[in-house]
């Protein structure tokens, strides 16, 4: 008997001390961040035509887009750089909101379609929208910058916010008075490791024609670390 309470007893204490030692520790996340110059710029342009048949409007869509992928071929565009989007052909209404009166009717069609492009080379940026609106596009859907290759923005970004962690414990083991000791676990929390271009909205008289300024992206990382506490 005197022997299962002593083993008791050091399971007891055992737990105990298992717990005291898994609440002495230190819980910091952290974001770091890295900026760069962008290489690739990403456009959204579109072709919407109407009229009162549809095959009409869905023809001087197509046209007009097919005439915008030839000029991209021509200019050397790579055509894993080029995609279709948004294909729609939708009836426009008469009467359609009225509360009285005759009954809604089809008056015609509207054709759109719209076209995804990444310029890597952003000296030709200028030059490659105002071709496109040219040859017919009159929908500009917008403007992003982003890096060819993030990877070596993540890695700075990644170290980045090790280090911001890593600062952010040793001051909260200052301020309560502890000693900070190694680091227990440590995790990238993802989702953040990706460019995070600024959108630039443009009118189409804007767009032909006009310097646009990259500026810088920037990647950011979040890490979660916890710290041992040894005294």
């Amino acid at each position: 008997m005197k022997i299962l309470v002593f083993l008791s007893a050091l399971l007891f204490a055992a737990m105990a001390s298992g717990a005291d030692a898994e609440e002495r520790r230190i819980t910091v996340s952290a974001t770091g961040t890295a900026e760069a110059a962008p290489d690739m710029a990403v456009i959204t342009v579109g072709v919407t035509n109407q009229d009162r048949q549809a095959s009409v409007a869905m023809r001087a869509t197509s046209d007009a887009v097919g005439k915008i992928l030839a000029r991209l071929a021509d200019m050397g565009t790579d055509p894993r750089d080029v995609q279709t989007r948004d294909l729609s052909l939708s009836p426009v209404w008469s009467g359609r909101n009225a509360s009285s009166g005759p009954a809604p009717q089809i008056t015609g069609f509207v054709a759109s379609n719209r076209v995804v492009l990444r310029v890597r080379n952003l000296d030709e940026l200028g030059q490659v929208m105002d071709a496109v609106i040219q040859d017919g596009a009159n929908d500009f859907g917008g403007l992003s910058f982003s890096v060819q290759d993030p990877a070596p923005l993540e890695v700075s970004a990644r170290e980045n916010a090790v280090t911001a962690a890593m600062a952010k414990a040793t001051q909260l083991a200052q301020a309560a008075g502890v000693t900070l000791g190694p680091v227990l676990t440590i995790s990238d929390q993802g989702g953040g490791a990706r460019p995070m271009p600024q959108m630039r909205e443009m009118s189409l008289s804007d767009a032909g024609g006009v310097p646009v300024a990259g500026g810088e992206i920037s990647v950011a990382v979040t890490v979660l670390m916890e710290f041992a506490i040894t005294d």
